[in-house]
């Protein structure tokens, strides 16, 4: 029986109401009163329920299509502004016990190099993504209670803290690691982590059970209400994904949005982020064999109705997707983006040896962090470093209630600003450096609020005469 507000996986994301959503959705797909009705209702920025969203989603008609997607933009500027979000991920080990069909890490695939970094490692790989810019991480590792422990975890991310290199600091450290303890969600907690991701992969349970056949993973309870006990072990800030793919894209939906719901409803707090990752080729896996992978179009749209329905989150398009991609769907609601990333143990310092792979899967968009920067600009959106609203502790329910009511742009604005000054000063290129500088000029003018724009213009200054790190 559906409950959003249990704790238990198989009634707040129940089968049956999913299975009842979709043919409600069928059946209205083309019922033009109830989807102008559902479209008004998101112009509200109240957000849609899942019911709601999956009408749209099943609705094929191209004029509709088209509203919501220009809806989307709209919501996207109203609650973030123009600003886009820059990270990378840092992949710690891929040592792994689980079964998992669908990725190379799994424990039977012998040939693929197996590593983990020493801190000594780590270190390298900070100072290389330093002396790129970046400034947030997610850092990502296979389950392995030998190999990977929570204190290995918590050793790399104080060691990740500890770097400062130049000009260059790691200011938020997100975590992307498999489903754990209230226990072990308290010491991330504590060591000052920034969100915590986890993946559903998929949300029907058999599926669920097939693709992860061995390992610790293979519960679909304990993976599916890990979101709860991270929430109780004093984690505020919880990211949301399934990897597209896997399973039929509608039902995926319904259950991310329901997922998004109940932690709305028990914990006052929905996702801070969900991303909508694609199933890429990897060492031994081809998408191929999987039959449910979804088209461009079809990505867009859930892109779209995502931010329609979860107005206040951030959207995650990682370089799993391709420039094309990308600049296709960064106007339906994007607000986070990876730049550069490398998805090998020990990518960034060391470039791998042809004949040696630690990947997860294949990158799509190989661009360095500059031209992904350059090219953000010339779109007219203003790639962002920040990491204030975790250092000054604007997290949780105190980030949503200035998100919810459109005021956190009186931060982020201001801060993304300055951060890309930051960039600019320190590790642009010259033609990155000139149109970065013209569109921070641009857009101080339009800071609302007086003041504000007198103290973001005079930190501006402050950063070229070779201060940091300034914040709202």
């Amino acid at each position: 029986m559906y409950d959003i507000k249990s704790f238990k996986a198989e009634e707040f994301i129940s089968d049956e109401e999913i299975l009842d959503t979709l043919a409600y959705a069928d059946a209205n797909k083309d019922n033009v009163d109830l989807i102008d009705e559902i479209l008004n209702k998101a112009r509200e920025r109240k957000g849609l329920n899942h019911r709601e969203a999956s009408v749209l989603l099943a609705c094929d008609m191209e004029d509709k299509i088209q509203e919501m997607y220009a809806l989307a933009k709209q919501i996207k500027e109203d609650y973030y502004g123009n600003r886009i979000v820059m990270f990378a991920p840092l992949y710690l080990s891929n040592y792994c016990v689980n079964g998992c069909v669908y990725c190379p890490y799994h424990l039977k695939n012998k040939h693929i190099a197996r590593k983990k970094l020493t801190q000594e490692e780590v270190a390298k790989e900070v100072i290389a993504l330093q002396d790129m810019g970046h400034k947030r991480l997610a850092i990502e590792a296979g389950e392995d209670p030998v190999n990977n422990p929570i204190e290995y975890i918590l050793e790399c991310i104080d060691t990740i803290y500890s770097i400062k290199h130049k000009n260059g600091a790691i200011r938020r450290v997100n975590v992307n690691i498999a489903a754990t303890t209230v226990e072990n969600y308290r010491k991330l907690h504590d060591a000052g982590i920034g969100t915590y991701i986890l993946f559903q992969e998929t949300y029907n349970k058999k599926s669920y059970e097939e693709l992860h056949p061995t390992g610790p993973k293979h519960d679909y309870a304990y993976h599916t209400e890990a979101m709860d006990r991270a929430m109780e072990g004093g984690i505020d800030d919880v990211g949301l994904g399934v990897l597209f793919g896997l399973e039929l894209y509608r039902y995926e939906f319904a259950g991310l949005l329901m997922h998004a719901e109940h932690l709305e409803a028990v914990h006052g707090v929905g996702p801070h982020t969900i991303s909508v990752p694609r199933l890429k080729r990897a060492d031994d896996i081809d998408p191929d064999t999987f039959d449910n992978g979804i088209d461009d179009d079809t990505f867009a749209k859930i892109c779209a109705l995502i931010r329609i329905s979860v107005p206040y989150t951030g959207m995650i398009i990682s370089t799993r997707e391709s420039q094309a991609v990308r600049e296709k769907v960064l106007p339906l609601g994007v607000s986070q983006l990876s730049g550069a990333s490398r998805t090998s143990v020990g990518g960034y310092a060391e470039p791998e040896a042809e004949d040696v792979t630690t990947e997860q899967f294949d990158v799509s968009d190989n661009r360095t962090l500059d031209e992904v920067v350059n090219w953000l600009i010339k779109m007219g959106h203003i790639p962002s470093f920040c990491t204030a609203c975790y250092r000054e502790g604007r997290t949780g329910d105190r980030f949503m209630t200035l998100c919810k009511n459109m005021q956190i742009l009186n931060c982020c604005h201001p801060n993304a600003l300055m951060t890309l000054k930051e960039y600019l000063e320190d590790y642009a290129s010259p033609e990155t450096k000139e149109i970065g500088s013209k569109l921070i000029e641009q857009e101080l003018e339009k800071i609302p609020n007086p003041k504000v724009k007198a103290t973001a213009t005079e930190y501006i200054h402050n950063i070229a005469d070779g201060k940091r790190d300034f914040r709202f």
